[in-house]
């Protein structure tokens, strides 16, 4: 399309921007770097960009993805508000590429935006709010090979002396970790912290590494030594100080990982409404149940937490933590509200109805059976779909829940040889793992079958 006199206007990476002065892009490019670090407040950043600059295109399509892409049932109709906004005032090509993105979430349509996005990318490949908004979409998706290539591809594109390279290198260790390339994964990312030290996403990005190779130690040394950097005025600290909680488990060191979760500071156990936060503190607590440790009341404010969303069924991955608290508490009313919402979504059009037909509804079921202490059912729910269980999202260290429920259920079902078989593939992937000797111990010592 013909340029408008008011897409002259570039940022920082040179991309042409609608509606907007050189003070808009400054306040947009401070939102953008809150994002990419997931720090302090890019909402309020470029609310008041687009207050000065209401004609700003970019400003209204970066406020929509931050209320889209943490999947708040809340954070719809916000979003749908700055949608409308953008689509009020001129746009060109790449404007136009974000807003059908945009549409398509607000549509359910979370593949459809996820291919947008990446033919923004492939024609723009510095646009870093094109790259980070498709990575978190391939992250909810769960395609691993997206989460790296999508990065992999616009690489050339960038420098180190660009703003925003920390993300970029960020976001391509997380996608090498998930398909992986440990080695080039963990050297990639400690390399974007070298660079900014408050990115949240790189350092968790590590952590991963470290969490699937079994490194505890190390684990607990990575996220002690930046501590200052990830979890200051961080919207993302409570998810990386849940990976220093796993490192203390994986060590045994309950107690620890607990004074994490009960600290309003650090994991915020039932203190934080925002979904990310309460997925994390239901897996958190769900992990301490599955090694029968008393949880004593922890699970009750966390149901309640889930409760004002427990009919929202906007997308499975959150159904299946949901449900966690719900029957640790339980609350059967809600478990039962979460899979009404979940029939609802499943007769309706939009990605989040395959995912919960072909994953999330057998895992929400097979969570719900074992808390009720049917272990058989919980394995028959669960075995046909935690192969493909990426397919409802989520990374490798969170889908770890379906495996440890799969061999709790087996031990304590007295399935001697599935146990063994599980706790064999565990073992093969951490050998030196305390918490898989005391799982190997106790598959050995379940009876034979005659």
């Amino acid at each position: 399309m013909k340029e408008h006199p008011a897409m002259l206007h570039r940022d920082h990476r040179g991309l042409a921007v609608s509606g907007a002065d050189a003070a808009a892009i400054e306040g947009y490019e401070t939102a953008l770097r809150q994002f990419q670090c997931y720090v302090d407040d890019p909402v309020a950043t470029i609310d008041g960009t687009l207050e000065r600059s209401p004609a700003f295109v970019m400003g209204h399509v970066l406020r929509a993805y931050l209320f889209l892409l943490g999947t708040e049932p809340s954070g719809l109709a916000p979003a749908r508000d700055s949608y409308a906004a953008a689509r009020r005032h001129p746009a060109n090509e790449r404007e136009a590429g974000h807003l059908d993105a945009i549409g398509q979430i607000l549509d359910g349509n979370w593949v459809a935006a996820g291919r947008s996005l990446e033919d923004v990318a492939i024609a723009h490949p510095r646009d870093t709010l094109a790259l980070q908004a498709g990575h978190i979409i391939d992250f909810l998706l769960g395609d691993s090979r997206m989460l790296r290539d999508r990065i992999a591809r616009a690489l050339p594109a960038w420098s180190r002396d660009m703003p925003g390279w920390h993300a970029v290198l960020g976001m391509h260790a997380f996608g090498l970790e998930e398909t992986g390339l440990y080695d080039r994964a963990e050297e990639t990312g400690r390399a974007a912290i070298a660079i900014e030290p408050r990115d949240g996403w790189a350092q968790h990005a590590v952590a991963h590494v470290l969490e699937m190779r079994c490194r505890p130690g190390d684990g607990i040394a990575w996220m002690r030594g930046n501590e200052e950097g990830w979890s200051r005025d961080s919207f993302f600290s409570v998810h990386n100080w849940w990976h220093l909680a796993l490192f203390h488990l994986e060590l045994g060191e309950v107690d620890e990982a607990l004074a994490l979760y009960d600290d309003p500071a650090k994991i915020k156990g039932g203190r934080s409404g925002v979904v990310l936060d309460m997925i994390d503190a239901s897996a958190f607590l769900w992990r301490l149940h599955l090694r029968g440790v008393d949880v004593a009341d922890r699970w009750r404010p966390i149901a309640e937490q889930w409760a004002p969303i427990a009919r929202a069924g906007n997308y499975a991955f959150n159904d299946a933590h949901a449900v966690m608290a719900f029957a640790g508490a339980g609350r059967h009313d809600l478990v039962e509200a979460v899979l009404t919402a979940q029939d609802d979504a499943m007769r309706g059009a939009g990605d989040n109805a395959r995912f919960i037909r072909e994953v999330g509804r057998p895992v929400t079921l097979g969570i719900a059976a074992f808390a009720a202490g049917d272990h058989a059912a919980a394995l028959r729910l669960l075995r046909p779909v935690r192969n493909g269980a990426a397919r409802f999202g989520g990374s490798h260290a969170q889908r770890d829940l379906i495996d440890l429920t799969m061999i709790e259920a087996a031990l304590r079902d007295r399935e001697e040889a599935l146990a063994a078989a599980l706790v064999a593939e565990r073992a093969s992937l951490r050998p030196d793992s305390p918490f898989t000797r005391l799982l190997q111990h106790r598959a050995s010592a379940l009876p034979a079958a005659a």
